[in-house]
């Protein structure tokens, strides 16, 4: 497979790249500098959302232009991410909020009397 991919696919990859690469780095800052599970769940599902769709549109746009015609089968992992990230995010919430809950920590009571 010989065949090259034009300039400005290229710099369109690149700055996907880049975008996904300067999310993950505010994901990182946000998971250090903010203090407690609560915040700390924000910053990490928003940057990590954006990131993942960045590198699978820089993929769906490098391997279409080199094949020719369109690959969108990298679009299944950020479609199974955007699916899967906030049950994700509810359940490790939850699980901080019992455990709060059972050292005596001054939390919301629960909704459910079950």
């Amino acid at each position: 497979m010989n065949a090259t991919v034009p300039l400005w696919v290229e710099a369109v990859v690149s700055v996907l790249l880049v975008a996904s690469g300067i999310a993950s780095l505010i994901a990182a800052s946000g998971i250090i500098r903010l203090r407690g599970l609560f915040q700390r769940l924000h910053a990490p599902a928003l940057a990590g959302s954006f990131g993942s769709w960045s590198v699978a549109l820089a993929t769906v746009a490098y391997f279409s232009a080199l094949e020719g015609s369109p690959v969108l089968h990298a679009l299944v992992i950020p479609l199974v991410l955007a699916v899967t990230m906030p049950f994700a995010s509810v359940l490790l919430a939850r699980a901080a909020l019992f455990r709060k809950r059972q050292d005596g920590a001054n939390m919301p009571p629960p909704l459910s009397r079950g």
